[in-house]
């Protein structure tokens, strides 16, 4: 019987881990060059984590988290996302002592059972960062234009900004109760998921994306329109940051969280033309989850991304990444004596940082040089006896087809300085 991958998951071949790769290697030496350093923690955690960190009125954990008990009878979950976690190390190995803010980044694969669709898996990679020890909107503005230049290099097309302000519980109390009176006469025309969140969770009957749902509320009162002062003037310093730094945006007032510990600012970077599934990036202010999870009151802001999701974007804007990396020089031989050469050369050649292939398959010259033309080598080399005897040989330049005689112990010398 065949065994086959897992719904939800997929194998990441030669020809597009490239993609994966290039985007990570420019997302985090971006990062670094904003002051973050990067972390690692485990792929699965106590199940309580996430019903603290992430909430245990969202789908997340109501219906999405793979949880099972260990073989001492504890309850294990693979992580859904990151923030939890960067959250609960930085309580527990005491990085409130560091000098702060802490700016902490990480690429992790991430776990969650829903439904499958493009640009959506149940194994996925996710990008993300997270600023600890900071509440100025300055905190926010960095985060936010650190994103917008991230896409920018990357040459994403069609992507926007939104921002929204989500106030502070003193906000949120109140806006909540007008929200509970406003739908408190339409919730027979709602969905099951709604009625629930009219109970538990009010600011997410803004959100639904049921079309029934949404015509309800787009009438429903708007919690940006009814900020404290304080919550106000962090908003408008935001917005104000922004227009400094010439970083478009749009202020969308649907953009809402509805959790506690969630304050102030909230965004996305949505794509058009992707699907539903259009949000590649996400983020906001959780100034109350630190203390949520047992540690000290500390602000905090943070985001993710979706590796998949973001390439298909890229994809979309006709962005052509990197893909696969030919060898600079490809050496055939003939014969036991010629093949212990070329593998001294290729080895000098690849600690040396060059890429160099040679044949292990003990394959006949003729077949070595059609393995070379698949491999796209820039540079050819064929080494017998004779060659060997006399210190010579041809280097082919498979581009200009040029060809050049030179000494055997000079090959390694003259492809590192690029003197061919």
């Amino acid at each position: 019987m065949k065994i086959s991958i897992p719904k939800g998951t997929k194998d990441i071949l030669p020809g597009e881990i490239e993609k994966y790769k290039y985007i990570q290697k420019v997302y985090a030496n971006l990062l670094e060059n904003f002051g973050f350093k990067q972390i690692r923690f485990p792929v699965f955690e106590h199940t309580e984590l996430f019903q603290r960190g992430v909430g245990d009125t969202t789908d997340i954990v109501q219906k999405e988290m793979y949880t099972f008990k260990d073989k001492a009878g504890r309850s294990i979950t693979l992580r859904p996302e990151g923030t939890a976690s960067v959250v609960r190390s930085y309580i527990e190995n005491g990085m409130s002592s560091y000098p702060q803010p802490i700016k902490l980044y990480y690429d992790i694969t991430a776990y969650r059972y829903e439904n499958v669709q493009k640009g959506r898996y149940r194994e996925f990679n996710q990008l993300g960062a997270e600023v600890l020890g900071s509440d100025s909107p300055n905190a926010d503005v960095e985060i936010l234009n650190m994103l917008n230049y991230f896409f920018s290099k990357l040459g994403v097309q069609g992507l926007k900004l939104h921002v929204n302000s989500i106030g502070c519980k003193v906000c949120r109390t109140k806006y909540n109760e007008m929200l509970k009176e406003f739908f408190a006469d339409k919730l027979d025309n709602m969905c099951e998921d709604c009625k629930q969140r009219y109970i538990k969770n009010p600011m997410r009957l803004i959100d639904c994306k049921q079309e029934k749902c949404s015509v309800i509320s787009k009438d429903a009162p708007m919690l940006i329109d009814n900020l404290c002062d304080s919550c106000k003037e962090h908003f408008e310093n935001v917005i104000r940051g922004l227009d400094e730094m010439n970083t478009p945006y749009i202020i969308n007032k649907r953009i809402v969280r509805g959790l506690d510990y969630y304050v102030r600012t909230v965004f996305e970077f949505i794509a058009e033309g992707i699907g539903a599934q259009d949000t590649v990036c996400a983020g906001g202010r959780y100034d109350g989850l630190v203390e949520e999870l047992g540690g000290t009151d500390t602000p905090g802001i943070g985001f993710a991304m979706g590796l998949e999701r973001l390439i298909s974007t890229l994809e979309k804007s006709g962005f052509v990444l990197p893909y696969e990396k030919n060898p600079v020089i490809f050496i055939a031989y003939i014969g036991e004596k010629a093949y212990k050469v070329a593998r001294k050369i290729a080895n000098e050649l690849r600690i040396n940082g060059i890429y160099c292939e040679i044949d292990i398959n003990d394959r006949s010259l003729k077949a070595q040089l059609k393995f070379a033309d698949k491999k796209n080598a820039l540079y050819n080399v064929v080494l017998g006896e004779n060659e060997i005897d006399t210190n010579k040989a041809i280097i082919k330049n498979m581009s200009t087809q040029e060809i050049k005689e030179v000494s055997i112990d000079s090959i390694t010398k003259r492809i590192i300085e690029n003197k061919i």
